[in-house]
């Protein structure tokens, strides 16, 4: 199994970017605007993205201020069984996030492609959760 791992350091409270990564308003800004989600264990939560299909993670661990992770239970076939976490650490000058995107099957194009897009992701992350301090 192959994991894709990025970090960024964030200057900004490791609740705001909690509540970023917990919350439609949070995901909206970063990811897609068109989800449902939820802050609960269990709940799936639903991204569209307009490639056809869409991508539904349950949400399977929620610890405030500290871990957020997902389930991939459908999107693209390479997605699907694969899990997301992201783990917050506040320091004193800044939230340090480590995203994993765990469990993928091989190593492919797409899963190259995914791991540029989670560092951009993060990049967004950064820029919103600093803009809101």
């Amino acid at each position: 199994m192959y994991s894709i791992e990025q970090i960024n350091y964030i200057k900004a409270p490791a609740a705001t970017i909690y509540k970023a990564l917990t919350t439609a308003e949070g995901l909206g800004q970063v990811w897609t605007r068109k989800l449902e989600v939820k802050p609960e264990l269990g709940f799936v939560n639903v991204f569209d993205f307009d490639e056809g299909y869409l991508t539904k993670m349950e949400v399977t661990d929620l610890q405030a201020n500290t871990l957020v992770s997902w389930k991939c239970v459908a999107s693209d076939q390479e997605w699907v069984g694969t899990g997301i976490s992201f783990e917050l650490s506040e320091e004193e000058k800044a939230t340090t996030v480590l995203l994993k995107h765990h469990d993928w099957r091989e190593l492919t194009d797409y899963y190259r492609w995914c791991s540029y897009n989670w560092a951009m992701f993060l990049f967004r992350l950064k820029k919103y959760t600093e803009s809101l301090n």
